[in-house]
């Protein structure tokens, strides 16, 4: 589906209670269908395509905040008349998750950061630009289905499956350079801590995460769980960065238990 004013892309299946799931830097709504075809079940289960990508046309700046996505959200949730849901982020996905939830309190139900991406703000300037120019240089030099081959089994743990090793390659492979450079300069700057922090204290947030993820290990995970004292954690074993690709049905049933309690006719 496609928003005729923004050309926001996403996919949507089911009917009721909104919950809407937001992609990392190398995805698109597309590595959502396990989740699309479960909580489509019950939820009106959304799964956007950010700005330059699947189709969505890019932000304007050239290095965007993460606060532009979060807005780009909030419009394309306007337009698809969702006044609140349960938000789901991944990676760079629960970046702009937090963010959304910190600008936009009063649109969240429940939220879920999974395999946080905390962003780069905090480190050495040194360090945030060998980052940045790492990603960047990969897509230039290789193209993106050369990027994903090299990075994309990366986000997998011990125990994936070579389907699921291919479904991310070949989602990644699908990234727009424009709108994967606009991304990562959003990571660069991005700082979750801070936005976790000042989440209302009755807002319901969890943090889900593959014990063997390489990309957002553990210890960053547990960072923003404890940047806002009492948010639960659910640690997947074995799980890697893409769990909810790898491990469908243990990611599902940490957010089917999560929810419980907090759905919400809308």
């Amino acid at each position: 589906m496609q928003d005729t004013q923004e050309k926001i892309v996403w996919q949507e299946n089911g009917s009721g209670t909104p919950l809407v799931l937001l992609h990392g830097i190398g995805s698109s709504a597309a590595s959502w269908a396990a989740q699309l075809a479960h909580f489509g079940q019950r939820y009106r289960t959304v799964a956007w395509n950010a700005p330059g990508y699947g189709g969505s046309t890019p932000l304007p700046e050239e290095a965007p905040e993460v606060s532009a996505y979060a807005q780009a959200l909030a419009g394309l949730l306007d337009r698809l008349q969702i006044a609140k849901a349960h938000v789901i982020g991944h990676s760079l996905g629960s970046l702009m998750a937090a963010r959304f939830a910190a600008q936009y309190p009063e649109r969240i139900l429940t939220l879920t950061l999974a395999s946080c991406a905390i962003g780069h703000a905090k480190l050495p300037a040194e360090e945030r630009a060998r980052m940045l120019n790492s990603r960047i240089d990969d897509v230039a030099a290789l193209g993106p289905r050369g990027m994903a081959e090299k990075r994309g089994p990366r986000l997998l743990g011990p125990r994936a499956s070579e389907a699921s090793i291919r479904k991310v390659v070949d989602v990644m492979a699908s990234v727009d350079p424009q709108g994967y450079a606009q991304a990562a300069r959003a990571l660069s700057q991005g700082n979750m801590l801070d936005d976790v922090a000042a989440l209302p204290a009755t807002m319901p947030v969890q943090v889900v995460y593959g014990t063997a993820d390489v990309i957002t290990p553990p210890a960053a995970n547990e960072r923003v769980a404890a940047a806002r004292p009492g948010t639960p954690i659910t640690a997947i074993p074995d799980g890697g960065h893409a769990v909810y690709v790898e491990m469908p049905d243990a990611f599902d049933a940490a957010i089917d238990s999560f929810l419980e309690g907090h759905d919400e006719r809308p």
